[in-house]
């Protein structure tokens, strides 16, 4: 008795076991490794994208029988996902996402090590040439621009959100990061200087002249001077807060297009 003890040996006939791997993911398994795979990354972008990925799979893996978390079965997600409207870089970044999953659950002692290796052999989709995007013309531009009502402060908003992202071509968090000490004077010229994007990238955006009257238009009319640049707007039409999220200008975006 006194050996056992000594020896950090257990006398009662019960050891510590690890949790045996398993081969079907429940919800709990699922989201316990989405957490582990969100606490991983620091890039807010990264996080937003991911979050949504992992979210969309848990959703169709939720819905079909009970599968195990396998290679067969991501495969056939891949399927679904090529079955969609997507784009093969879309798809891929998808799979990355239930990559990195399978990796995080592994980790946590939810999935066993062979099949999170079979799960990173599941090819992405083929990319056929190089995709053009969907790009709006000068008239669409005009048209969308339109949309936005100047007379109230949160149509100047709109109207100051749509031509920034049509002249300077930022992103939506790049846009809601913006300050009003980005915008400078170089060379004779008005630029959005030293801005940290995507990745940690640094670029210097150039200002359009009608850019820059919008945005003249709109601090002064909402008494902006310094700090964030576009903020949000209260029931009663005033200025609120010092910012917004770029999902605000996702549905700024969304809803002055569905009126064309």
């Amino acid at each position: 008795m006194l050996f056992a003890t000594a020896i950090g040996g257990r006398t009662d006939g019960k050891s510590k076991r690890k949790p045996t791997p398993k081969s079907v993911l429940k919800l709990p398994d699922l989201e316990q490794s989405r957490s582990a795979v969100l606490n991983s990354l620091t890039s807010p972008c990264s996080l937003r994208t991911y979050d949504h990925a992992i979210r969309e799979l848990i959703e169709w893996y939720c819905s079909e029988p009970r599968l195990a978390f396998n290679k067969t079965v991501v495969t056939r997600y891949r399927i679904s996902l090529e079955q969609r409207p997507y784009a093969s870089t879309t798809i891929n970044l998808r799979l990355a996402a239930v990559r990195r999953l399978a990796c995080e659950a592994t980790d946590c002692g939810l999935l066993s090590a062979v099949l999170a290796v079979g799960i990173r052999r599941v090819k992405g989709a083929k990319r056929l040439g190089v995709p053009v995007g969907n790009w709006l013309t000068a008239e669409q531009g005009k048209r969308l621009l339109l949309t936005a009502d100047s007379a109230s402060l949160r149509g100047k908003r709109d109207y100051v959100t749509l031509t920034i992202l049509l002249g300077c071509g930022l992103r939506r968090a790049e846009l809601s990061a913006l300050r009003v000490e980005d915008i400078q004077q170089r060379e004779e010229h008005r630029v959005i200087a030293d801005l940290v994007g995507k990745g940690g990238h640094i670029r210097t955006i150039p200002v359009p002249d009608w850019v820059k009257a919008v945005i003249d238009s709109w601090m002064l009319a909402s008494g902006i001077t310094t700090g964030t640049l576009l903020r949000s707007i209260n029931k009663a039409g005033r200025i609120w807060g010092a910012g917004f999220s770029p999902k605000v200008i996702w549905d700024v975006v969304k809803e002055k297009a569905k009126r064309l």
